[in-house]
């Protein structure tokens, strides 16, 4: 007679893998069905080859969707899955594995085919016991729902309230996660599983899935009957003992009677979609409940600790902490660690845990290695309770050539992908750097943001600074971006040139071409250049033509360092600055308070992408067309009029500044138009105050004479300019007002300020360290 062992499980959850370890060498089965898509039998093999390295996650994909919409979905496993011990467990044996829950060419049809299919976006193992996620909104330490109706939501909360806890999560990390040797666990989770069903069958259809997405009880019926449905294939093929891991929940229904004719009806008709399968690396970070994985846990790295360190778990873990600690030069002795140990094990003894839990450990670090401190907590909590780490997988796991071909640019230019964020700074002048640099540009035309560039950029040639961070989803991105190649250049490339293609304005298109000389796209860039000649050619707007200087003069600039060919885009400035001239002063007159702020930010980008081109002709050319403009100030909005004459100022081309600001601040100008200018005037910077005693006199005195209800209306706007400098400045323009009319009693000032009498001491130190001692 056959026999067959039912296990439920808790995914990811330490305690359950080593029971579930222990209970599959005590029964030996010879066959274990496992929770998950069969579509996966045939790559389940690929788990015992050592280059698998968990966190890794089965993902199944539609390689060629009808309606464009590719979707995915994710299996993942921890080396402390029950799921990942059992395929283990049986590759070592020989045991047959066969995945057993719902297809994914199922669960993964299009949302127009079947509207109640929930679970196709990402369909990660669901029915598990276990506690609502962390950011839920039934917080795993709240009560029990009160309705029976809550089962469903959180079985947990029922069991842990019946024994007498408030918080699930500790309930079961108490009779599951954190026991030692002893009974298996598992016929009781069955037998508590039971009853809560059988409470719940006696309900209404409609009171039982209350709380419950729309047609989640069909799904869940669905994927009980595939269950059923493979337990009896494998029967009927002859295997004797058989062993199921899934589900706590899932439980009571694989062990009932049900006909084989029931579940044939329930499955008839589904509709299915063309699937594949493969596996692909994981991180610890897509474990947490917090990151929205519906089976997630609270402390992936606490869990992985607990299942690897089978011996003193907890003075393990303070020693590790402590060693983090002192890694980021805080002190952390010994004594420290002896302390927090007994500190962590006297909490447990309080509260009636067997074992000092992810709790009582922080409580004991905050207290006694962080001696209060939360700073050093948070690090503790990033860098080990969850631990963050990215898996691997063997090079026979079946892939996209795009996926094969990324690897091996990683190997070629020595980029290890990894979960946790790491900065990387490139010399563009090395050609190792060069590369790399141009492999995380090409990525980012397919939309794989591996490598993100820093806001803080150097504006030299040379350099650059990346911020790089492997996450899961990077492969179903490269999947989808099979279909533009074989290779990340060319798949780049095509993208690049379809971006041209569908762009709607002249600054998307420098942009696009910007981007094909960062990633030295040689065989796009004719493409994007040809469209972007044609549409500037064609565009009459001055606003998209100043738009599109920046990105453009950046890729001209810069070009040369890579060693790619800039030639036609100088063609393309040079049209562009000449238009630009001839059509700012008609379209830069009568503009109301938001357009001229929106050209405010297109002058600023037009003068300063001129300034770094450091062409003398277009710069002389850009300053006339501004004076011609700032000839006829009636015709000019004050932000606009306060800005160029502060870039003219700069430029050393207009004498009678204060003159102007004079006349722009004077008693017969409008408080809202005089505060406009100088907030044109000074968004420049608040230097030329700190050093033009003048002009700040002027802004002082204007502020000052300003009736109460006309200093109300412009406030708004000197805060906004004034809040906008650096605290220093800001500082300094006030002891400058401040001392202004105060010079220090019997004190002589130089006609620069200086206090001599408060410096005299300062002085006298300085002599006295240079050796200079009067005689």
């Amino acid at each position: 007679m056959s026999q067959v062992e039912v296990f439920g499980v808790r995914h990811h959850g330490p305690g359950s893998a080593r029971a579930l370890r222990g209970a599959l060498e005590d029964f030996k089965p010879d066959a274990v069905l496992i929770e998950g898509p069969p579509e996966a039998d045939p790559i389940v093999a690929l788990a015992g080859d050592p280059g698998m390295v968990p966190p890794v996650a089965l993902l199944a994909y539609s390689p060629a969707p009808e309606d464009g919409d590719r979707r995915a979905a994710f299996w993942p496993f921890a080396e402390f899955s029950p799921e990942w011990q059992a395929i283990r467990y049986a590759l070592s044996t020989g045991a047959q594995i066969r995945f057993c829950d719902l297809p994914a060419a199922n669960q993964l049809v299009p949302a127009g085919d079947e509207a109640d299919d929930d679970e196709a976006a990402e369909p990660e193992p669901a029915g598990e016991a276990g506690p609502p996620p962390a950011d839920s909104e039934a917080p795993a330490d709240s009560e029990a729902p009160a309705a029976v109706e809550g089962i469903r939501l959180d079985p947990l909360g029922w069991l842990a309230k019946a024994a007498g806890y408030d918080d699930a999560e500790r309930w079961w990390d108490d009779v599951v996660e954190h026991r030692g040797d002893g009974p298996s666990p598992f016929p009781a989770i069955a037998e508590a599983m039971a009853e809560l069903r059988a409470q719940l069958a006696a309900l209404p259809d409609e009171a039982a899935s209350a709380g419950l997405p729309a047609g989640h009880l069909r799904r869940e019926e669905q994927r009980e009957a595939h269950m059923r449905r493979t337990l009896r294939r494998t029967l009927k093929e002859g295997y004797e003992q058989v062993a199921v891991v899934c589900g706590a929940w899932h439980v009571p229904a694989l062990r009932a009677k049900v006909p084989a004719t029931r579940d044939d009806r329930t499955l008839r008709g589904l509709p299915k979609t063309k699937v594949a399968m493969t596996w692909v690396p994981w991180t610890h970070g897509r474990l947490a409940g917090r990151s929205g994985y519906g089976a997630g846990v609270r402390s992936p790295g606490w869990y992985h600790h607990l299942f690897t360190a089978r011996d003193r778990p907890i003075e393990r873990w303070l020693t590790d902490a402590a060693r983090v600690l002192r890694e980021e030069d805080l002190h952390v002795s010994s004594a420290h660690v002896i302390e927090a140990v007994r500190l962590a094990e006297a909490l447990a003894a309080l509260r009636g845990r067997p074992l000092a839990g992810l709790d009582e450990v922080t409580e004991a670090t905050r207290a006694v290695l962080c001696e209060g401190a939360d700073l050093p907590v948070e690090l503790i909590q990033k860098r080990m309770v969850v631990g963050e780490r990215l898996g691997a997988v063997p090079e026979r796991t079946p892939m996209v050539p795009l996926q094969r071909d990324l690897q091996a640019e990683q190997r070629r230019l020595r980029l290890k992908p990894s979960a946790v964020g790491k900065e990387q700074d490139l010399d563009l002048r090395k050609a190792t750097d060069l590369e790399r640099s141009r492999l995380l540009h090409r990525l980012r035309l397919l939309d794989v943001d591996w490598g993100v560039p820093s806001e803080s950029r150097s504006k030299g040639t040379f350099r650059e600074t990346w911020t790089l961070a492997w996450r899961p989803e990077f492969d179903v991105e490269l999947i989808e971006a099979g279909a533009w190649g074989t290779t990340v250049r060319g798949a780049s490339a095509a993208r690049a040139r379809a971006l041209a293609a569908d762009a709607a304005t002249l600054a998307e298109l420098t942009a696009v071409a910007e981007r094909c000389l960062l990633a030295d796209l040689g065989d796009a860039l004719p493409a994007v250049m040809r469209a972007l000649a044609d549409r500037a050619a064609v565009d009459t707007d001055v606003a998209h033509l100043m738009a599109a200087m920046p990105a453009i003069v950046r890729a001209l600039r810069y070009g040369d360092v890579r060693g790619t060919s800039t030639g036609p885009l100088r063609t393309v400035v040079d049209g562009l600055v000449v238009r630009v001239c001839v059509g700012l002063p008609p379209a830069i007159t009568g503009l109301d308070d938001d357009a001229a702020r929106e050209f405010l930010g297109h002058v600023d980008d037009v003068h300063g992408a001129l300034a770094l081109l450091a062409d003398e002709g277009h710069i002389e050319r850009w300053r006339r067309t501004l004076e011609g403009v700032l000839a006829r100030p009636d015709t000019l909005h004050g932000l606009i009029e306060g800005r160029l004459t502060r870039l003219l100022l700069d430029a050393g081309r207009l004498p009678d500044v204060p003159a102007r600001m004079a006349r722009a601040v004077s008693v017969g100008a409008a408080p809202d138009r005089a505060a406009a200018w100088v907030e044109g005037f000074l968004s420049g910077g608040g230097l030329i105050l700190m050093h033009d005693a003048a002009l700040l006199e002027l802004v002082d005195a204007w502020i000052a004479g300003l009736p109460g209800d006309s200093f109300t209306d412009v406030l708004p706007l000197l805060r906004r300019t004034f809040g906008a400098y650096p605290a220093a400045e800001r500082r300094a323009i006030g002891e400058r007002l401040r001392r202004r009319d105060e010079p220090a009693a019997g004190a002589s000032s130089d006609e620069d300020g200086i206090d001599e009498t408060r410096a005299a001491p300062a002085a006298e130190t300085a002599l006295r360290i240079l050796g200079w001692t009067h005689a």
